[in-house]
């Protein structure tokens, strides 16, 4: 089973950066990971994804702007966010699968004030 938390979210006004964290209990070297966001009143939707060998995906919205990057030696998935607007603002999760089960982090709120 793994457990997933992220941190590094926070209020920031458009135009600025964050960086947020995702740490795993065990080893994710075998696993692709993803970032999703949740904005309120609407669907939650894929931002980012990494696969195992490192390839990336990116929601058209923002791409130039966001990075995903894993270091599997730390167990830990980041989505560095650049050139923020307020319509990133949304509770940012990580995500992982492992042998079929999908598993979640808690999330961790992005507010961007224009």
């Amino acid at each position: 089973q793994v457990q997933l938390v992220e941190s590094g979210g926070g209020l920031v006004q458009a135009g600025g950066s964050l960086r947020l964290s995702c740490a795993a209990s065990g080893s994710i070297s075998i696993n692709p990971m993803s970032w999703y966001r949740q904005a309120p009143g609407k669907q939650r939707e894929l931002v980012a994804h990494t696969t195992t060998s490192g390839r990336t995906i990116y929601v058209d919205s923002v791409k130039g702007r966001f990075t995903i990057s894993r270091d599997n030696a730390k167990n830990m998935v980041y989505l560095q966010m650049n050139s923020l607007t307020p319509e990133d603002t949304a509770v940012y999760y990580c995500y992982t699968n492992e042998w079929g089960t999908a598993y979640w982090g808690q999330g961790t709120q992005v507010t961007v004030s224009s």
